[in-house]
């Protein structure tokens, strides 16, 4: 019987857990894959979401920045509890809620109701990083790499196929219907994962909850390694929003005028492009790690030559969507596996802080493009891009200088 501490100190028997890990990591990915999705499926949507509530493009992405913001609030205020609470029960009981949230979205008859359910929906989808942490506390050490790269795998495959999953649902059967029907696959997965996953004990002497959260802040206060990735998650992830949510605008423009589908069909693209990142893990245990992040920033920056392309042709844009997605990916891959490595007693803290960078850029990213394409087009969209990656790649520069000298 194989037994593992988990990231709370607990230690879990992995014979008593019901299924072995391998039989539900594919569990775990779809679930995690399909709630994050839901906090992109807005981004191809803008236009058509803008003329049904009678709302400008600029307004219509503030929805995105709704959701980004919910998502923020739920990894600092729910992802937590998983140091502290029965992950099986936290999970099931998200990913019910998050359900009812979609429901509720897919349903608006107002702009406001639209705003409120898609920040309801962002604030709950976090559970995608409750399984995360779930996976890597119930897998054995020796496995924990591979089980929550695979994991992160789904992850990434949600967030990039949301946009063509929703552009062909709304081409076929109107916006809506991309959030009904995510709310019934929702429904679904909260039963199976009641089913499967299995439960662990509560922790004896259980701190206070303003006291958990408080030492969310301590860790990134103190531990430099975790400020320093955080700040570079907010930036590359900020580059990759300013992209995704904002170039449905001049797609569906004149003269492309693409369809949803064709515009969604772009996120495969980008899944290209993030799945080649996977080796970026690897490389991080072979002590590579500093110099894949200057790599991959380096690549970031150069991605935005071919993206300020698009409106002269689509295979510019999809060579860009291609390495700005390598890039992204390979930075976020390597910095999940430095961060957990370095304090995986805090597994859930440490996960939900570092993504609390991720969900403010990727709102800051979405907000600025939008009003900067409203006032002056791609071409600055384009520009704000490269700005957000070189200001990555020069933190990283300072970050990792210290890193260099080290034996």
């Amino acid at each position: 019987m194989a037994a593992c501490r988990t990231a709370d100190g607990h230690v879990t028997h992995i014979g008593d857990a019901g299924p072995a890990p391998r039989g539900t990591t594919m569990l775990f990915a779809l679930a995690a894959g399909t709630a994050v999705a839901n906090v992109y499926f807005a981004q191809p949507l803008l236009v058509t979401l803008a003329q049904d509530f009678g709302i400008g493009p600029g307004a219509a992405g503030a929805m995105v920045t709704a959701t980004q913001l919910g998502y923020g609030l739920g990894l600092f205020l729910l992802v937590p509890l998983g140091d502290v609470l029965d992950r099986r029960t936290l999970v099931t009981r998200q990913s019910l809620l998050l359900a009812a949230a979609l429901a509720a979205l897919g349903a608006a008859p107002h702009a406001p109701v639209l705003f409120a359910a898609a920040a309801a929906v962002g604030f709950l989808a976090v559970v995608t990083q409750s399984l995360v942490a779930y996976a890597a506390a119930l897998s054995t050490p020796d496995r924990r790499g591979r089980v929550v790269g695979q994991v992160t795998s789904g992850v990434v495959l949600g967030i990039l196929l949301a946009r063509t999953v929703s552009g062909l649902l709304a081409d076929l059967a109107g916006w809506r219907a991309v959030y009904l029907a995510s709310a019934a696959a929702m429904l679904l997965l909260t039963l199976a994962l009641r089913r499967v996953l299995p439960r662990r004990p509560a922790t004896p002497r259980r701190p206070r909850y303003r006291d958990l959260l408080r030492s969310t802040i301590t860790l990134f206060v103190r531990e430099p390694l975790l400020r320093a990735r955080g700040v570079l998650a907010l930036l590359v992830f900020a580059s990759f929003s300013t992209l995704w949510s904002c170039v449905a605008l001049p797609l569906s423009a004149p003269p492309l005028s693409l369809t949803h589908a064709a515009i969604g069909a772009f996120g495969l693209a980008g899944a290209a492009g993030a799945m080649a990142a996977a080796p970026a893990g690897r490389l991080h245990d072979r002590g590579l790690g500093q110099w894949t992040t200057g790599g991959a920033l380096l690549l970031l920056a150069i991605s935005w030559i071919p993206l300020a392309l698009t409106q002269r042709s689509l295979w510019a844009l999809a060579l860009g969507a291609v390495l700005l997605d390598l890039a992204v990916q390979a930075v976020h891959v390597t910095s999940q596996s430095m961060i957990y490595a370095h304090r995986p007693d805090a597994g859930s803290r440490v996960i939900g802080g570092y993504m609390m960078f991720y969900s403010a850029g990727s709102a800051a990213g979405a907000l600025a493009s939008t009003a900067v394409y409203a006032v002056a087009g791609w071409g600055a969209v384009c520009l704000l891009g490269a700005a957000f990656s070189l200001t990555a790649l020069a933190v990283w520069g300072l970050s990792a200088r210290p890193s260099r000298r080290t034996p």
